[in-house]
């Protein structure tokens, strides 16, 4: 699946391409279930108005954690370590689940009788269980937790032995999770969750491959970023899950280059890219299955700031130039949220809720971005971001920390280097069916 060349900013965005809930969904002790017959124990939080962020948080109380937070693919659950200072201040960790998709978010603390260790990952999976990976004496063992009467349920997996395994982002089917295991001239593909017998090893693939990203709803193709074993450019690539993880190139914008898939969202075909194909690492945006070039919009450029999508809105069918981008911006002066459209070629920069789980969001289909956070006053929360459909009209100052706004159109002072393009249409996955 090849992509395409690179075309300057100044051209007109178009483009077209193609559950048991466990036992008891509360442990005892636990007070932060809502009360199905009473009111909610955390609120949602309003729509917040859209502005710029002003200045940076307060400094967050050494108790409160804000580790990595992940969701499942349709953002009904998610999972992240937490943490408590103990009786003799010594921290301990354990696994936390938050409930989503109801009328109000709340937590569900799922400890053992041993605290985690801090190198412990966590995966929600769409019926609510939690798959924990622990790491000891080169083994990582995986586990799935689950609330229950008096605590929490366990449910061991196995273990797999090597030295480096990383999960991948939660398979959109809901009950698989897949992991990498690094080595000298391949990259294992393993299925640790959601097989018959455990962890499973599916596959080792040439080269050294990170990265992850879903492309399609059933679960079936994975894009990974693939760096040869003897070195050379990194080129993203996808894995057919559905034929023994064949796998055939992705992107592939110039020869030299390296190309890294970011995003992907089935509904639209729309491609987040980042590549340094113009000279220097630059975010672009494609269309699966198109002849168009991938562009590299200049707003997404910002001085002395990170930007880093995260998220992009559902249920654009066909209409990949309408989807809502989602942008994680780091600086200086703080981590906040941006949004952003092909079509509009602007940049809006957003003030995120203190305690934001920086990186962590999910679109609705009607356009509300949803942000978890945990701040002081609550422990489990969500701030819903609604843009209006005419703010492409105007643009957001930034924060003091950057020089420019962002906002400037996407044309660019000087058009990057033009490689031969290699027409998306060419994708191997085009016109592919799930019984194929």
């Amino acid at each position: 699946m090849t992509a395409c060349a690179i075309e300057d900013g100044t051209a007109e965005a178009a483009g077209t391409g193609e559950t048991v809930e466990p036992e008891s969904d509360e442990p005892d002790g636990a007070a932060t279930a809502p009360d199905p017959a009473g009111g909610p124990a955390h609120p949602v939080k309003p729509p917040m108005p859209v502005e710029p962020p002003g200045e940076p948080p307060e400094q967050v109380p050494a108790e409160t954690v804000l580790p990595t937070f992940t969701l499942t693919a349709d953002g009904a659950y998610g999972a992240r370590l937490a943490t408590a200072r103990g009786a003799d201040a010594r921290t301990a960790w354990f696994a936390e689940r938050w409930t989503l998709d109801g009328p109000e978010p709340y937590a569900v603390p799922l400890p053992m009788e041993q605290p985690e260790e801090a190198g412990s990952r966590v995966v929600p999976l769409a019926d609510g269980r939690v798959l924990i990976q622990r790491r000891a004496d080169g083994r990582h063992s995986f586990s799935l937790l689950y609330p229950t009467g008096p605590g929490t349920g366990e449910l061991p997996l196995g273990a797999v032995e090597c030295d480096g395994l990383t999960l991948l982002p939660p398979s959109p089917d809901g009950r698989s999770v897949y992991a990498l295991s690094t080595g000298p001239y391949s990259t294992g593909l393993w299925l640790v969750a959601g097989g018959a017998f455990g962890p499973e090893h599916l596959a080792d693939l040439p080269g050294h491959c990170s990265g992850g990203v879903w492309l399609d709803r059933a679960g079936r193709l994975l894009a990974l970023d693939r760096e040869p074993a003897g070195g050379g450019p990194v080129k993203a690539v996808a894995v057919d899950l559905g034929r023994g993880a064949e796998m055939t190139p992705l992107l592939q914008i110039a020869p030299d280059s390296d190309d890294r898939l970011l995003l992907a969202d089935p509904d639209s075909g729309l491609l987040l890219i980042r590549s340094d194909a113009p000279g220097h690492d630059r975010i672009g945006w494609g269309v699966l299955g198109s002849c168009l070039p991938v562009r590299f919009p200049e707003c997404l450029r910002l001085p002395d700031a990170a930007v880093t999508p995260f998220a992009v809105q559902p249920g654009q069918m066909l209409m990949p130039e309408s989807c809502a981008v989602a942008l994680r911006i780091d600086a200086a002066a703080g981590s906040w949220a941006g949004i952003w459209r092909p079509s509009d070629r602007r940049l809006h920069q957003l003030a995120a809720p203190e305690g934001w789980l920086a990186g962590s969001g999910v679109w609705s289909r009607d356009g509300v971005l949803k942000l978890p956070y945990a701040d002081g006053e609550t422990d489990c929360a969500v701030a819903l971001l609604t843009v209006p459909a005419d703010l492409g009209a105007a643009g957001e100052a930034a924060p003091a920390a950057c020089a420019e706004s962002g906002t400037q159109p996407s044309a660019a002072g000087a058009p990057p280097p033009v490689c031969r393009p290699v027409p998306l249409g060419q994708a191997p996955l085009v016109g592919r069916t799930a019984s194929d």
